[in-house]
């Protein structure tokens, strides 16, 4: 019998992307700090996160397999978070049209009875099209992505505001390589399929 697995995550649409794989899970929210670290790369920071996500849930769930996720955007060496709020998004959007935006995306599966641990970044490489003012504004006031780091939910509107994406899985975009995953679960007796 394969151990409880459990997301690390509120995210609905990680949530989502989990259930694709028709696997059981139930979902626990870490609540952990996610400031980086000083000099800390942003895929230090990606993978630092998901890490710590995962061993935090351990702590009250001795027996499970736990997937940690995070994800941080990057434009040259600009790390971007999550705006929280109206203006900080509109900034946000301003600096990235036209341009390339990296998104580490973080996995780290932990089985809290070995204590053994995978862990992987996944980048995804999104082109902003070159919008006008007023796009980001349309897009900001339909969409509100405040909560997503970069300013933009490709699973939704946003896919509006892309002109092209480049990467090994879709799916690390919106926060959960499965690709990655499948791999992680399958080193550790959980088949998928």
């Amino acid at each position: 019998m394969s151990p409880e697995l459990i997301l690390a995550s509120s995210s609905v649409y990680r949530r989502d992307l989990l259930t694709r794989l028709q696997i059981p899970f139930s979902c626990i929210s870490p609540d952990v700090d996610e400031t980086p670290l000083a000099n800390e790369l942003p895929q230090q920071t990606a993978l630092r996160l998901a890490q710590v996500k995962a061993k935090k849930i351990a702590e009250t769930n001795p027996q499970a397999l736990i997937i940690g996720c995070d994800q941080v955007a990057t434009l040259d060496d600009l790390q971007l978070g999550k705006p929280l709020n109206h203006a900080n998004a509109t900034h946000q959007l301003r600096m990235m049209r036209g341009r390339e935006v990296i998104f580490h995306s973080a996995l780290c599966l932990y089985n809290a009875v070995t204590h053994h641990m995978q862990a992987q970044v996944v980048p995804y490489v999104v082109k902003f099209r070159m919008l006008t003012d007023a796009q980001i504004e349309n897009y900001l006031l339909k969409e509100q992505p405040y909560h997503c780091a970069g300013s933009a939910k490709s699973e939704g509107l946003g896919i509006a505001i892309i002109e092209k994406m480049t990467g090994d899985d879709p799916n690390a975009l919106i926060g959960l390589p499965l690709i990655e995953l499948v791999n992680m679960l399958q080193n550790e007796g959980v088949a998928v399929i």
